[in-house]
């Protein structure tokens, strides 16, 4: 056979095996179906997710450190908590951002970027099967209240075709966590003098009642020890991905 030609066909084969830059950089994710609706979310670090609704794309405290965004889709929504800065990069923000992007933050975080819809506190945003409502996200901890003052940052409720999930943001184990309902899915950080303890989260699972929990944000924290402390609660799944 002809060198050249051989070699073309080595190429070729190549090529068809070769993963495309999306499948190299996917994070992991989970799977949901309910209602002729498909839900996927993508665990990319920290508090950093994707999730993609039926091909909406709903970017959560997108952070370049975590992922490279230049192999992920561009953001039909992006949510972002507060501005610290492994939740809050501009540059991550305008790397998945396109014409159409709707960006919902608090008011710190839109008034530093001079764009964006400032949700406070039981704001609402809303679309067709999409419905966000932002929820208080603050620390109560003597000594650890000015990381995450009370009033200033978010968390979310998501409703998604039926399906609800709550994002919390950076928080403590705050009273208004028991005024969440019909929680399938839940993301409570868990890595003090930050966010929570393992007993501070349980404590969340107790209030909130979530189908599912996912610990994020979690550092050097044990997360073994929440299967003890929820021995009790047959009614919550807890699932530990890569949200270090």
């Amino acid at each position: 056979m002809n060198k050249v030609i051989y070699m073309s066909w080595i190429l070729i084969f190549a090529a068809v095996l070769a993963p495309t830059g999306f499948a190299q950089n996917a994070p992991a994710f989970d799977t949901f179906q309910y209602g002729g609706n498909t839900l996927k979310i993508h665990f990319i670090g920290h508090a950093t997710l994707m999730l993609d609704f039926n091909g909406t794309i709903i970017h959560v405290d997108p952070v370049n450190s975590y992922v490279n965004y230049d192999h992920l889709p561009k953001a039909d929504i992006i949510l972002i908590t507060h501005n610290h800065s492994d939740h809050f990069d501009r540059s991550a923000i305008e790397k998945i951002s396109k014409e159409s992007t709707v960006i919902l933050a608090n008011k710190t975080v839109t008034d530093m970027i001079k764009k964006g819809i400032a949700l406070a506190d039981n704001g609402i945003w809303e679309s067709v099967k999409i419905r966000i409502l932002a929820v208080p996200a603050y620390n109560t901890t003597a000594g650890r209240t000015s990381y995450h003052p009370r009033g200033r940052d978010n968390g979310y409720v998501l409703e998604l075709g039926g399906k609800r999930v709550y994002i919390a943001g950076d928080t403590e184990d705050i009273p208004e966590m028991a005024n969440l309902k019909n929680i399938d899915i839940a993301f409570l950080p868990m890595n003090q003098p930050y966010t929570m303890t393992p007993e501070q989260v349980a404590n969340a699972v107790r209030m909130v009642r979530p189908g599912i929990v996912y610990p994020s944000h979690f550092g050097e924290t044990d997360t073994g020890k929440l299967a003890t402390l929820l021995a009790d609660v047959k009614t919550t799944e807890i699932r530990i991905r890569a949200l270090k």
